[in-house]
Formats: structure tokens, C-alpha cells, sequence
């Protein structure tokens, strides 16, 4: 995504392309889209349509002109779609074409970019380091793991004018690739990591695959890497890959260096660094005491001394550093078990990161790891195997389940404890639970052995009732929201009531991520949870109470002022801490009742109001704001337009005395779809993130965010005439197959869903609510759905029924249903 707007004819003569304009007019492209399942902003998409091994991007033209796309770039002339309006750019190679529009992006910044290669640890580097300098810099970054000849592309094409730094990851798995991406990062620093194992099949030798990796470097002019890497040094040193003008900054805990490392002393939960650096001792402390984290931090560590931060600073920021979401999950397992699961890929760099965190759990001492043959590794077999075993002593571990027929070959090489399986299959049909117990399990295993199937044999049973949040689904949603403002509306979201139920710090990350404006939240003590998470972005206190004021000063946390009595209340509490003109004045948002009579000040109280503010040395007005009443009820529109008349009005009014500017808002989600004209300055997003809209035409664009699932309990016959469930409410008119399942009003399940008014879906089919909901559990009849079986899925709301026909069902709306769940669901987070 880029927040340029580039006209169709100007992409043309970028990638020397042929442009068939069926849709003369266009305003211009803002999106690049390579899969026809994740659109965003339709009418200002360009789609590439790639040629893959597998799949033919030109095949998914009409289900993309379906979702509002008419922008395509195409390498066969036939696949244009017939008589249908669309622009068509007609070029050689889509993917070339891809990557020509990044690179000449690209050159319209002349800003920092760094790159980052090696074979582990670009995704950490990358994260940390925003995480690091996004308090100097506005950030532009490679999302998740985007370093492919695609991934690379669409990273860079999210550079905007606004961003004054970026971060692009590159990865490469055979010779040849790494010129390509080099020519669309440009980059003007890097981060080499470390060079291991991975993809060695396609390389020569090492130097050949790290010959090929510096290729990323060629122009940069500062590289930064370890030197205790021998081939990466010699490579550096050889001159045969940089070109001269190319410096470098190295750190090493072996040789001279830059940043010479010393004392490296683990504790418990944290490490303390010491080194040298321009003849001065410096040091940090990180939250993490494996190997690899410790690696990563000091490449980031040397980054931040080559821009010339503060050592005392950095220092600071070090602390403070959050894990990354990568590929391994801890859960709670059987038998007091606790288990690792990494089923992702298997070679022998991530079998080491993962034994090292598996050391890292201090609650067993037993270790046990469920390994799958390591594939594509480039080694000879034996030696390979060898080499694995050798780990697997080092690392501590006491047993070794192998799983494929490499290991099945090579089994005489582990220790004496150990079994070996010749696939999961295998595995599954012969697994004795009793013998996991105590104990800390890996697995890990290459994605072709289907090892999450061990992972949930092995993971424990306890509530099975989760919320799934999709948070490829709010990025749409979020997006979507973004493509109907103007270019200088900001964006406010609302977090409050733990992010509608979705968890609060999870959802806020992602905002933070794609660059949301402020959030708000209900309660200070909210806030409070996201600034210890992690969370920089300016935030709005909607209910602040005058006990958390302290608090809220202390985080940074920007309170709604309502009435004249928290206005003196918090002003006094900024004059109490020393809050004044001198140290900056504290930021608050006004709010003015404009007909919902709910809080705020009234157009009569606003000269008062105005004599307060310009007489107060402790505060700044960072908003004023308003809500709608009715923005979602087209009955209501005339009022609804009274409001935006009044709002705008009473606003005008208070900024007009006032010599700095102060942000104005009002329409929330149904209001930014329904009333673009009232955008002012912000807008606020709520449940319009969560996939909720107000009309039918905008719900089809928007995606549901949130799946409710449990599973069945047990399954009983019961005979016409008897009865089910408290009261005995429930009655079988026939006989009928009645389910148990594991969900009920502690769990936030509405009883009004009971005796038939709401229904569950099992096995795609709609299983009616028998009988009353009771606390911990809800009777539905699966009477005609014969393949169920106990343990099977249920989903309560989803896709279907969604949150939108529950609330129908109880009378209610989403939000109720949303905020409804019970924090003792567990919630888990997935994107694609």
C-alpha cells in the first residue's frame, strides 16, 4: 500500500507497457495487489497478474472485477475480460513489471533505507528496531515476513511521504535472486545477521551463498555485521562483492571491532551486555537470555550506536524490548506437560533456536523433542544425522522421537532413549499418552509432515471454548475504513472494553502497525496496560475518574474533559505534580453535547468554557469532539445533520480562540461510511474494525474479525416426550440426538438463545439450542447431522450465524454480543 496517488498513463511509460484503457478517467493507483483474496480499496488497486508454477494470476481477473477492481496488469492480451469497463496494462512478465514499479517507487525517497539479510533473525532485527526507533522516526516496514521477490515489492511500496525511515527484510533461496531485490530496497545501510544452513542445496558452497546474499549491500554506506562470522568477514574484506566507498561498522566478542563485546552474564529472565565503543564502556540489559535474542540485540544495539544515539538512551529502549510473534507457541500439554510447538520447517538453525528456548523452561526437567526428518538440507544423510544428534546431547535433551525415514535410517546415531516412527500417521496410531508426563516437549517438524496434528493430540484439553480473532480481517477492515477518508483525515480506534472483547494490546499492535492516529480507550487503567505493552501511539481516556489522574499523567494518557468539575479536578492535579507551561501543557479532549445528553458541555456553557481554557497554563486542547446518535438509522438523518451543523458550529467556534490547531471529530464507524462530508480533521473507528457496518451494501465489504467456537461434550438419544435442561423447558417432540456443548452464560452465551431462538452451526449444518442455557453449557439438537461425534467443532458465531444475527436473535446489537464474552474464553490470534 502507498499513499501516492499515481496516474494509470504514468505506470504505462514506467514499465513500458501497452495501456488498454476501457475506464478512461481513472483518478489513479494506490494499492498493488497480488492476491485476489485480499483486496483492499477496489477502485484504486492495481492487480499484477502473476504467473506462478501452480497458479495463473490471470485466472482470478472476473473474481477480482467482481470485488470492485478494474485496474490489472496482464502479460496475455486474451485474458482481458470482454465487455466490461477496465484499464489493462499489457506487459512481458507481470512479476518483472512488479518489481520495475517498486524500484522506480523507490527512487522518489531519499530517506534512510536499511536492509536486512542473513539466514536467521530478519524478522526480530526488523521488529525490534522498530520497536527501538519508532520514537525518532516514522517507520516504514517490511510486513511479517515479506522478503520474497514479491514480499519485497509490496514491502517498499508502502513508502509515503510522511515516513523518515524504513526497514526492508530480503531473503533468497537460490543464486541469482538478491540483484533483483537489490535494485528495488536500494538500500543505504544493512544488517547482515549470520549465515546458516538454510537453502545450502542451491548453492555451491557457503562463501557462494553469502557472495550471493551481500549482493543486498552493493551501495549501501554503512554495513553493519558480526565478524565472528568468518565467511561473512572474509567476503567483506575480499572487496570482490561491495564497492569501495561501501564502510563498515562490525561488532565482535572474539576480535577488534567497533563494538567490542565483553562480559555476557545471563540471569534468570534477563541478560546484562557489556562492551566497548569509542574507548568507552557501555552496556545493556535485555528481558531475554537465549542465544539467538542476544545476537539480534546486538545487531540492533550496533544500528542505534551508528546513528549516534545516546548509549544511556539505548540502554533504556533495551529493556523494554517485546518478544516477537514468530513460529513457536508454547501451550499448556497433558499430564502436567508443557509443549512447544513448532511445526513450521525443520533445519538445523531453528532445531537450535528451538532447543535453546525449550532450555529457556525452567518448569520440567525432563525434555523430550518429536522431530521430522530435516528435508532439502544439501548434507550427506549420515552426516547430517550426526550432526543432529550431537545437538540434541548438547542442548540436554533425555528423549528423541523421530518421525520420517531419513531419521527411521539413521537412528543407531541418537542416544539410548528414542523412538522412530516412519510417518505421523504412524506416530498418532501408536501414541501412549501415559508416556508424556512432567515434561517439556518440542515439536518440531517440516510443514509437509502435518505435525499439528501431534500438537493437538498432545496440547491439554481444558476449556475448548475459544474466540478466534482473524487479524488479517481487522488489517481489511481497517484499510477499507482508510480508503473512504480524504489524504489528511486522521484515524482514531476505539480499544475500550478490551478491544470490544477481541483483547485489547493484540488489536492495539496491529493499529500501531498500519499507522493508526490515536487510539481511546474507556478506563485509564486501559491504557495503562497498553503503554506497559508496548503502545506509543497517543491515547484518549473516553471515562476518566479523578482517582486514576495520577496515572494517567504519569502514561501519558489523554483524558475526555466533559464538565467543568474533571476540568478543575484534573488541572489541579497537573498544577500538584508540577505540570505547566515550562514542561509542555498536558494534551485533553473536549467533548460537547450536540443531542445525545449523555456528557459533555452545552453550546450555552462554551464562552465560559473558552475564558477557562485561555487562562489555563497546565492544558492544551489536543480535540474537540462530539457523538452522534443515530449515524447508523436512516430515520434519523435529519438529526443526524443537525448534529454535524451543530458540531461544526460549536467547534469552529472554541478553535477559532485558540493559536495552535486543535483536531475536530465526530463521525464514528457508520458515519464515516454514511456522512463522508463531516470527516472535520478525524474520525473514530469502532465496531466498523470488527467487521459491523450499518447498511447490507457495506457489510458485503467488510469481514468478519471474530469466530466463536467450542466442541461437543457428549452426545445422548432422547425419546419423544422427555425433557431437556433446567426447568424443563426443553421438550423432544420427537426423538431426537441431543448435543452437549461446552459453552454457557459465564461464557457470555446470551440465555435468550435458549429454546430454539438461536442456533449453532456443526459440521456446516444449523444445530437449534434445545432447552435453557445454562452456565457452563448449551443442548443443541443434532438430530440430522448424523456425522457429528463428540469432540466434534462447533461455532457459535462466525461467518455464519455471524455477531449480527445473534444480536437479532436477542434482541440486542453487536456491540453487546462482542463486549458479552467472557475473558475466561480464551482468545487466540491468527494471521495468514
Amino acid at each position: 500500500m502507498s499513499h501516492s496517488l499515481y496516474a494509470l498513463n504514468e505506470l504505462a511509460e514506467v514499465l513500458h507497457a501497452k495501456l488498454f484503457a476501457g475506464l478512461p478517467g481513472h483518478p489513479g493507483i494506490s494499492f498493488l495487489i497480488t492476491d485476489s483474496r485480499k483486496v483492499v480499496g477496489a477502485d484504486a488497486s492495481l492487480f499484477f497478474a502473476i504467473r506462478g508454477d501452480r497458479r495463473d494470476g490471470h485466472e482470478f481477473l472476473a473474481e477480482l472485477y467482481e470485488s470492485g477492481v478494474r485496474n490489472f496488469v496482464i502479460s496475455k492480451k486474451e485474458a482481458m475480460l470482454p465487455g466490461v469497463e477496465a484499464n489493462y496494462l499489457l506487459v512481458q512478465d507481470a512479476l518483472k513489471a512488479l518489481q520495475t514499479l517498486a524500484a522506480w517507487h523507490r527512487k522518489q525517497f531519499s530517506v534512510p533505507v536499511l536492509g536486512v539479510t542473513g539466514s536467521n533473525g530478519k524478522t526480530i532485527v526488523k521488529e525490534w528496531l522498530y520497536q527501538l526507533l519508532r520514537e525518532n522516526y516514522h517507520i516504514v516496514r517490511s510486513p511479517k515476513s515479506y522478503n520474497s521477490q514479491i514480499g519485497v515489492p509490496l514491502s517498499v511500496w508502502q513508502m509515503a511521504s510522511e515516513d523518515n525511515f524504513c526497514i526492508f527484510e530480503a531473503g533468497i533461496s537460490m543464486p541469482g535472486e538478491m540483484q533483483e531485490l537489490e535494485k528495488i530496497i536500494q538500500p543505504t545501510i544493512g544488517i547482515f545477521t549470520n549465515i546458516g544452513s538454510a537453502h545450502d542445496e542451491n548453492f555451491a558452497d557457503t562463501r557462494e551463498k553469502i557472495r550471493e546474499k551481500m549482493k543486498l549491500f552493493t551501495r549501501v554506506s554503512k554495513l553493519i555485521y558480526c565478524r565472528d562470522y568468518a565467511g561473512i568477514h572474509e567476503v567483506v574484506q575480499s572487496g570482490e562483492v561491495l564497492q569501495p566507498g561501501v564502510s563498515v561498522f562490525t561488532w565482535s566478542k572474539k576480535s577488534k571491532a567497533d563494538l567490542q563485546v565483553g562480559r555476557i552474564n545471563r540471569k534468570e529472565h534477563e541478560t546484562e551486555v557489556q562492551a566497548i565503543y569509542r574507548n568507552n564502556f557501555i552496556g545493556i540489559r535485555i528481558p531475554f537470555t537465549d542465544d539467538a535474542s542476544i545476537e539480534n540485540a546486538l545487531h540492533c544495539w550496533a544500528l542505534l550506536l551508528y546513528l549516534d544515539m545516546d548509549p544511556d538512551e539505548i540502554a533504556r529502549r533495551m529493556e523494554l524490548l517485546s518478544p516477537v510473534a514468530m513460529r513457536l507457541e508454547m501451550k499448556e500439554g497433558i499430564n502436567n506437560c508443557s509443549v512447544i510447538n513448532d511445526s513450521y520447517n525443520s533445519d538445523l538453525g531453528s532445531l537450535t533456536i528451538a532447543l535453546d528456548f525449550m532450555n529457556q523452561q525452567k518448569q520440567h526437567r525432563r525434555r523430550s523433542v518429536i522431530l521430522s526428518d530435516i528435508l532439502q538440507s544439501g548434507k550427506d544423510e549420515a552426516q547430517l544425522y550426526r550432526q543432529v544428534a550431537e545437538l540434541l546431547q548438547q542442548k540436554g535433551v533425555n528423549r528423541l522421537i523421530g518421525i520420517g525415514p531419513a531419521l527411521s535410517r539413521q537412528q543407531d546415531q541418537f542416544m539410548s532413549e528414542k523412538q522412530f516412527f516412519q510417518d505421523t500417521a504412524d506416530f498418532l496410531r501408536e501414541l501412549n499418552y501415559g508416556a508424556f508426563s512432567n515434561e517439556t516437549i518440542l515439536i518440531k517438524g517440516a510443514r509437509s509432515f502435518g505435525f499439528e496434528r501431534i500438537s493437538r493430540a498432545l496440547q491439554q484439553k481444558a476449556h475448548e471454548t475459544v474466540l478466534e480473532i482473524n487479524l488479517n480481517a481487522v488489517v481489511h477492515n481497517l484499510n477499507l475504513f482508510k480508503s473512504r477518508l480524504k489524504a489528511d483525515t486522521k484515524l482514531m480506534v476505539m480499544v475500550k472494553a478490551f478491544s470490544y472483547g477481541s483483547g485489547s494490546f493484540e488489536i492495539a499492535n496491529v493499529l500501531q502497525f498500519h499507522r493508526a492516529d490515536y487510539l481511546a480507550v474507556a478506563y485509564a487503567d486501559e491504557g495503562v496496560e497498553l503503554r506497559k505493552a508496548g503502545i506509543t501511539l497517543p491515547i484518549m481516556v473516553m471515562n476518566p475518574e479523578e482517582q486514576s489522574f495520577d496515572a494517567m499523567i504519569s502514561y501519558k494518557l489523554e483524558p475526555e474533559v466533559y464538565s467543568f468539575r474533571v476540568l478543575n479536578h484534573f488541572t489541579e492535579a497537573l498544577r500538584r505534580r508540577g505540570n505547566d507551561t515550562a514542561t509542555g501543557r498536558f494534551p485533553v479532549h473536549l467533548e460537547l453535547d450536540t443531542g445525545m445528553k449523555r456528557l459533555g458541555f452545552d453550546e450555552q456553557e462554551l464562552n465560559e468554557l473558552i475564558v477557562r481554557l485561555k487562562n489555563n497554563k497546565y492544558i492544551r486542547i489536543a480535540s474537540v469532539f462530539s457523538h452522534l446518535v443515530a449515524s447508523d438509522e436512516a430515520e434519523h438523518d435529519a438529526f443526524t445533520r443537525q448534529q454535524i451543523s451543530t458540531f461544526g458550529s460549536m467547534s469552529a467556534s472554541v478553535a477559532s480562540h485558540f493559536n495552535y490547531p486543535i483536531l475536530r471529530h465526530l463521525l464514528n464507524s457508520s458515519g464515516i461510511l454514511r456522512f463522508p462530508e463531516a470527516q472535520f480533521d478525524m474520525v473514530r473507528l469502532g465496531i466498523g474494525l470488527h467487521g459491523i457496518a450499518a447498511t447490507p451494501h457495506e457489510q458485503r465489504q467488510l469481514q468478519m474479525v471474530s469466530t466463536l467456537k467450542t466442541t461437543i461434550s457428549q452426545i445422548r438419544q432422547v425419546k419423544a416426550g422427555e425433557t431437556i435442561g433446567y426447568s424443563r423447558k426443553g421438550v423432544a417432540q420427537k426423538d431426537m440426538t441431543i448435543a452437549t456443548v461446552g459453552i454457557g452464560y459465564a461464557d457470555g452465551l446470551s440465555r435468550r438463545l435458549g429454546n430454539g431462538t438461536g442456533k449453532m452451526l456443526v459440521l456446516g449444518q444449523a444445530a437449534p439450542v434445545v432447552g435453557s442455557v445454562c452456565m457452563d453449557m448449551t443442548m443443541i439438537d443434532i438430530t440430522g447431522i448424523p456425522a457429528a461425534r463428540e469432540g466434534t467443532e462447533v461455532v457459535v458465531f462466525g461467518a455464519s450465524p455471524s455477531i449480527i444475527d445473534i444480536a437479532r436473535e436477542t434482541g440486542t446489537i453487536p456491540y453487546e454480543v462482542l463486549t458479552g464474552i467472557s475473558e475466561r474464553v480464551k482468545r487466540v490470534y491468527f494471521h495468514e
